[in-house]
């Protein structure tokens, strides 16, 4: 299922809804919104692939991992769709998109592992417990490259080219710390199709962070 893509004429030429947005760009959301479900809906099936003939347990790194980084993932998609919805450059919104869909994808597949292992969405050790370094890493409660509910807020609130330049340096921290887990887990973990999984997860986000810091560099933005 392809979401349908607005082109930027239509978000600019769109007469604007009651609250002041353009329509297209209106609707365009609600097919972001579809396609994130979708997205989620692949994941859980590409889990369902895991083999469950040795399931790692509570305490695994795999269990800790795939707790967190769900997380991790859940702001970088909300980030991601704030980006779709404010961005005033082009790029920034698409990569919105991708992230967002991406990243609830591998929500999906990291949330099916754990059934299949028997293990509660949500378990009782602190965050980053599965990581020799880990405690050491949470700040504020928050993980690596996470954004504070104060700099969430300052995104919500900005618009243009401030938003733009915020999202950027924003995602770039976030990647940063999701790729240091992910680093984490590749070297803890045992699970070979988590390993595989987790390595597909560094790749993407290292492509992510050359394209966000060049977009970042086009916008005269400092990281």
């Amino acid at each position: 299922m392809t979401a349908p893509v607005t082109t930027d004429t239509e978000l600019d030429e769109a007469p604007a809804d009651a609250s002041g947005r353009p329509a297209a760009r209106r609707y365009g959301l609600l097919a972001v919104a579809a396609a994130v479900v979708v997205g989620l809906l692949l994941g859980y099936a590409g889990g369902l692939l895991t083999p469950t003939l040795t399931r790692p347990g509570e305490s695994s790194a795999e269990a800790g991992f795939a707790r967190d980084m769900t997380t991790h993932h859940n702001q970088a998609v909300a980030m991601g769709l704030l980006a779709f919805r404010q961005g005033q450059d082009a790029e920034v919104r698409q990569v919105g998109v991708d992230i967002a869909t991406g990243q609830q994808g591998e929500i999906g597949t990291m949330q099916t592992w754990l059934r299949s292992w028997k293990l509660d969405p949500t378990g009782d050790q602190a965050p980053m417990a599965w990581m020799p370094d880990g405690a050491g890493l949470v700040r504020n409660g928050l993980m690596p490259g996470m954004a504070t509910p104060e700099e969430m807020a300052k995104l919500r609130a900005a618009s243009g080219r401030e938003f733009d330049v915020m999202f950027l340096n924003m995602m770039i921290k976030h990647h940063i710390g999701g790729v240091h887990m992910i680093d984490g887990i590749l070297a803890e973990g045992h699970d070979d199709d988590v390993l595989a999984v987790a390595q597909v997860m560094k790749n993407t986000q290292q492509n992510d962070l050359a394209n966000l810091t060049a977009a970042l560099k086009r916008l005269g933005g400092t990281p």
